[in-house]
């Protein structure tokens, strides 16, 4: 019975512990989203992850589902969508395959643009840039250990540009619960070329 009590704390301590991380990277080096975005044009960078498939996969198609709830409602109409990444088989690139999840399944009608030869995070940055350079917000869509990542580099990249950085909604309480463990080991990782200031929770 001891045992069992014990093995119950430390599932409720690993679950706990996911969500902590998950949620802490999400509001790092992001500007305050509430009641800014009025008016504004923004850009929502879908990040996109391994697909040697001809659909979309799992995680890319979680990935654009969190993208498209990201847009703000009171900016929607100015809102472009850009879905990053190259081809990994020869085949169509994962931003092709995004859209074509966002248009054809989730019946998405707004503005999407394409970025279709990154293969890395750090080009997925530097390829989107001249697609940002006129937006008001920019929120960048994926997992929260990636995402944060993504926003670290257009902060090393283009400083500027990073001012524009406001919260994406790629994290919720619950979503993912039971992998969120395994997603924040592999975000402590991922993660671990990233400097302390890149790494404080935003106000």
């Amino acid at each position: 019975m001891r045992r069992r009590t014990g093995l119950v704390t430390a599932g409720v301590a690993a679950l706990a512990w996911g969500e902590l991380l998950n949620w802490r990277w999400s509001r790092t080096l992001v500007g305050n989203s509430a009641g800014n975005s009025g008016g504004a044009a923004e850009a929502v960078v879908v990040l996109g992850f391994r697909n040697s498939g001809t659909t979309a996969n799992f995680i890319n198609r979680w990935r654009v589902r969190a993208g498209i709830r990201s847009i703000a409602t009171d900016s929607a109409q100015d809102t472009r969508v850009i879905f990053s990444g190259g081809a990994t088989s020869g085949g169509a690139s994962e931003a092709q395959l995004m859209a074509d999840y966002a248009k054809s399944v989730l019946e998405f009608d707004g503005t999407v643009l394409l970025e279709d030869q990154s293969a890395t995070t750090w080009e997925n940055i530097t390829n989107v840039i001249p697609l940002l350079e006129d937006v008001d917000h920019i929120r960048i869509a994926s997992q929260p250990a990636h995402a944060l990542k993504a926003r670290a580099y257009l902060r090393r990249q283009r400083p500027d540009l990073a001012e524009k950085l406001v919260r994406a909604d790629d994290y919720r309480p619950g979503e993912w619960l039971f992998v969120k463990p395994l997603l924040a080991v592999y975000g402590l990782w991922a993660l671990r070329g990233l400097g302390a200031h890149e790494r404080k929770v935003s106000p």
